[in-house]
């Protein structure tokens, strides 16, 4: 078997090779080729086995740990995309996408991952922040614990230092009109944008004229450890109150559940999104509830006793004063600023928390004019504790 094959192979050799036949020496002229050709391959196989050992290994295991963690963060299926905030929160949606993304919530109350709640101040202003130097004091050393939030008219470009607490907080905006619907549409813009951050957990709506009556630290306690969420709705039986239903709301919103309360609220994440995603009461409210019916006054409170009673306080967190009359509340100034004048508003009232009675019943108030501002800086760290 041996000597056949290599016949055979000679004459393979006898027909392809001519001139190697005459010559004895070809098979080692041959070998000496293989032997050529195995030694360069075999050398090309270790210097490509060296550099992936000692340079391109590391760039496979890199490229591989990138791509794992890749995966997780940034992989359209990945669970970074749902807790991520937005990093520009300016953005091109319309009003009607931005509803839809926002009513997206988890139905299961764990979290797997680590989550720290998160206190979302949603300013809706007409323009400016007079006094956003206060606020700037009452928000620092915090950073992680709130989310702030700016709706000012659309023509308003805020423009705040890159340190600032406001620095591009300003959402994509529409003109709010007191009274109308357009004042809703306005708080649920900023509810929906609000609730595209998974940590934000309480949403308090407050204006260009509010401040801060507690340090951070007691409010983010006392917002965190209340059972419910603070919006007055109550049932007024004069011409302000049930004097303003229309009939034709009937029977989505019945007049035994039509209620009334101040805009300025505080309400956790499972009230923001059932506001958010509702198309059942809007079109009523919108067709029916027009001035002298102020839409702003009656749409939440309502809806949110019909859908969420046992949720609410039935009562705000904002304090205003309403003694001197007329369609709006008071406004403070720079001589209104005194001791005296906070011990009121601190002191002058008792209310229900977690079922038990208490004299701290207000975390915010206005209305402050920007020439309260210096005086109210002077005496924040007295009285305020901030």
């Amino acid at each position: 078997m041996q000597t056949r094959v290599i016949q055979m192979e000679e004459g393979k050799d006898n027909g392809i090779l001519i001139r190697s036949v005459k010559s004895k020496p070809f098979p080692a002229k041959l070998l000496l080729i293989l032997g050529l050709f195995l030694a360069f391959a075999l050398t090309v196989f270790v210097i490509s086995v060296s550099t992936i050992k000692y340079t391109g290994l590391q760039n496979v295991v890199t490229t591989v740990t990138s791509g794992f963690v890749t995966c997780r963060e940034d992989e359209p299926n990945g669970l970074s995309k749902w807790i991520q905030p937005p990093a520009v929160l300016m953005h091109n949606m319309t009003d009607e996408e931005l509803l839809w993304r926002a009513s997206f919530w988890p139905r299961r109350k764990e979290y797997p991952f680590q989550r720290v709640p998160k206190i979302a101040f949603m300013f809706l202003t007409k323009g400016p922040l007079p006094l956003a130097l206060l606020w700037e004091r009452f928000l620092k050393g915090h950073t992680g614990l709130y989310s702030v939030y700016v709706h000012p008219h659309p023509s308003f470009t805020a423009k705040f230092p890159a340190g600032s607490v406001f620095y591009q907080r300003q959402i994509p905006s529409q003109v709010a009109e007191w009274g109308r619907m357009t004042m809703c549409d306005a708080e649920k813009r900023l509810l929906a944008n609000a609730l595209l951050d998974i940590s934000n957990e309480w949403f308090v709506l407050v204006s260009e004229s509010c401040i801060p009556l507690f340090n951070f630290t007691t409010i983010y306690s006392y917002l965190s450890r209340s059972k419910h969420s603070f919006m007055g709705a109550f049932d007024d039986p004069g011409p302000f109150g049930r004097g303003r239903y229309n009939d034709n709301m009937e029977p989505e919103v019945p007049i035994t559940k039509w209620r009334k309360g101040s805009q300025w609220f505080e309400i956790n994440r499972e009230l923001a999104a059932t506001i958010v995603k509702d198309t059942l009461y809007y079109p009523k409210f919108k067709e029916f509830c027009r001035p002298a019916c102020y839409v702003d006054e009656h749409y939440f409170p309502t809806m949110l006793t019909i859908e969420k009673p046992m949720a609410l306080a039935n009562r705000s967190l904002t304090w205003v004063d309403w003694s001197r009359g007329g369609p709006h509340p008071a406004t403070f100034g720079r001589s209104d600023i005194t001791e005296k004048f906070f011990e009121k508003i601190l002191d002058g009232k008792n209310c229900v928390y977690n079922g038990r009675n208490t004299s701290m019943c207000y975390l915010f108030a206005r209305k402050f004019a920007p020439s309260a501002l210096e005086s109210l800086l002077h005496i924040a760290p007295k009285i305020l504790g901030y």
